[in-house]
């Protein structure tokens, strides 16, 4: 199964919910959205809607060490999963968060502890680390990495998220040769399920043109 989704929403939510069936909610990075906006979504989106939220900062600048801190941080997010019937989380790590043994060790902790409130956990590692090593040691704790499979390859996970930012960065756009090349990754991958993220300026519009490239090859 192929779930495709952006990185927030791009467009008014009651225009998105008639587009995609999965978003990736950003202002849980930050802060929190408001209980009205809650509501709003619970209200507006269709029946088999499913969110994702995307864990706050401060996890990633306390270096993923499980305490305090980072305690208070995932509670806070319980509540908004609990609200939107929310069970994927998705960390980031910030840059200076190196692959090193040390950093290995406290992720390895910390996804474990994760997983025990969340359904499907996802990390996104920072530039320089080994992508195939951090999948081993997110299959110990059950969890997911996230990566661009147009640039990183495809994850040999069953179970896999790519989160796409832009050829060129954020403010970039995938040209059509990208999208066409994305929809047959996508559709060889073999993957039990994938979950593609689109979190470049143009998601909105990318996106679509991408469910419309994997739709015309399963129609063919």
């Amino acid at each position: 199964m192929i779930t495709v989704g952006c990185a927030g929403f791009p467009v008014p939510a009651t225009r998105y919910f008639k587009e995609f069936s999965f978003v990736e909610v950003q202002e849980t990075h930050l802060s929190l959205p408001g209980r009205g906006t809650i509501r709003r979504w619970r209200r507006e989106a269709p029946d088999g809607f499913r969110f994702a939220l995307l864990g706050p900062r401060n996890v990633g600048q306390e270096g993923f060490r499980v305490g305090k801190v980072t305690e208070t941080a995932l509670e806070s997010i319980e509540g908004v999963a609990d609200s939107l019937s929310a069970r994927t989380a998705v960390f980031v790590a910030p840059a200076e968060f190196n692959d090193t043994k040390t950093n290995k060790a406290v992720l390895l902790e910390f996804l474990v502890d994760v997983r025990k409130r969340f359904d499907t956990v996802v990390f996104e590692p920072c530039e320089g680390w080994d992508l195939d090593d951090c999948d081993s040691l997110a299959e110990e704790a059950d969890a997911v990495v996230a990566r661009d499979p147009l640039v990183q390859g495809l994850s040999k996970r069953h179970v896999a998220y790519y989160r796409l930012h832009g050829p060129a960065g954020h403010k970039s756009r995938y040209e059509d040769p990208a999208i066409e090349r994305l929809s047959e990754i996508a559709a060889d991958a073999g993957h039990e399920t994938a979950t593609y993220v689109f979190t470049n300026v143009d998601m909105f519009a990318d996106a679509k043109r991408f469910k419309k490239a994997l739709k015309g090859l399963y129609d063919g």
